[in-house]
């Protein structure tokens, strides 16, 4: 792996417990024209998907709730006893399918509507200082009468459907309810739509 102004000389695996973390020490061109050596950390998940369901009629959107560790131990200590908890678009990796087949999959597994039709919006890094994974962003319509099954995740998770109107969860991100990055940012992509 190398390019012009980045030879990468040594990639340590530290981690494969769940995921991936390596350590990788590289030399980088400067724009001044000198050469250092460097060495960062990169945890690889994998890419991802995420979706906001959205029923134009109404103007409701599907998210979901469930708990973080990360965001626990950072402190996140929204809805007091439900420490941890955070509100958000659904979304998963990838795992081996392209993106709309796993943003469809996903759908089901976690909000339990059975979509056809997915809408993309953009792809983006979400942490690119220290994680690999990209995230490919997706819209797409439900209604009272689009199929649906349970939902609420597979084995042990643990995943609360909530249905919102778009002003409710502009609020929730207001008030501090609503703080994924993700779900921010469909849901900014949608206001947008709307006042175009």
């Amino acid at each position: 792996m190398a390019s012009e102004r980045v030879q990468i000389t040594e990639e340590k695996l530290l981690s494969d417990n769940w995921y991936v973390l390596k350590r990788f020490t590289f030399n980088y061109l400067g724009k001044n024209g000198q050469w250092t050596t460097q060495q960062r950390e990169a945890y690889d998940r994998g890419n991802g998907a995420t979706i906001l369901l959205h029923n134009p009629l109404a103007d409701t959107v599907i998210l979901t709730r469930q708990f973080r560790l990360p965001t626990f131990v950072n402190g996140n200590n929204n809805g007091g006893p439900s420490s941890g908890m955070l509100i958000e678009a659904c979304a998963g990796l990838l795992d081996n399918d392209d993106p709309e087949t796993a943003i469809i999959r996903e759908t089901e597994e976690e909000t339990g509507y059975r979509i056809q039709f997915v809408q993309k919006v953009m792809e983006a890094y979400m942490s690119p200082g220290s994680v690999t994974e990209k995230l490919y962003f997706y819209i797409a319509h439900y209604t009272p009468d689009t199929e649906r099954n349970a939902g609420g995740g597979i084995d042990e998770e643990e995943i609360d459907i909530l249905e919102l109107t778009v002003s409710q969860a502009f609020e929730m991100i207001k008030s501090g309810e609503i703080m994924d990055g993700k779900t921010i940012m469909l849901l900014q992509y949608l206001r947008l739509q709307q006042l175009s």
